[in-house]
């Protein structure tokens, strides 16, 4: 497989698994709802950050599309300039704590040095991240009404959504068997 199509498949992977995400939370978490797109458990976020710490700037790529598409066509239709920034928003949020990741922890390519610790402040950062730049392009476009309560919610749903979607992962992963170490051969010949 070519270096293209790798990266075209990282795209692609990263926007289904997206849409995927984003249809189960509307089916499993309906009612929690605070307003239009802000839930109490907003599992896309999960794989926002997910996505961005495993495929990096493929991940975001594939999530920016993706934004623009479900934000233009399903959420605010009637508001292009509110789904183009949304867009650039939710991508650029876990991107830049991926980014900061690799700059301040070292963070490689492989996350073998991402510790439960660094995934959990990462994690905050990220919970943060989106919520503040969501609510300061509200707040520059005169929406400042209920803007604490809105932090709130989307602080609380991206958080929870995060944790989810990485502990059902992990639980997942313990599952799957582990790949055999190719024992020392001891200098003997096969």
């Amino acid at each position: 497989m070519s270096s293209f199509q790798l990266r075209l498949c990282s795209v692609v992977g990263t926007a289904l698994f997206f849409i995927a995400s984003l249809w189960v939370n509307q089916e499993i978490f309906t009612h929690s709802e605070f307003v239009r797109g802000v839930n109490w458990v907003y599992l896309p976020a999960g794989v926002r950050l997910l996505s961005t710490l495993l495929l990096g700037a493929d991940g975001a790529i594939g999530l920016l599309i993706v934004s623009w598409i479900v934000d233009f066509f399903y959420f605010f239709p009637n508001d292009p300039l509110r789904s183009f920034v949304g867009g650039i928003i939710a991508t650029a949020a876990p991107y830049a704590v991926y980014r900061l990741a690799r700059e301040i922890y070292g963070l490689d390519a492989s996350l073998s040095n991402l510790t439960a610790a660094r995934l959990m402040v990462l994690t905050l950062a990220y919970a943060l991240a989106g919520p503040l730049l969501h609510n300061i392009w509200f707040y520059l476009q005169g929406d400042a009404q209920n803007i604490a309560s809105r932090f709130f919610a989307m602080f609380v749903g991206d958080l929870s959504g995060t944790m989810i979607v990485i502990y059902t992962l992990k639980a997942v992963l313990h599952f799957l068997p582990m790949p055999r170490r190719p024992e020392a051969d001891n200098g003997r010949e096969p």
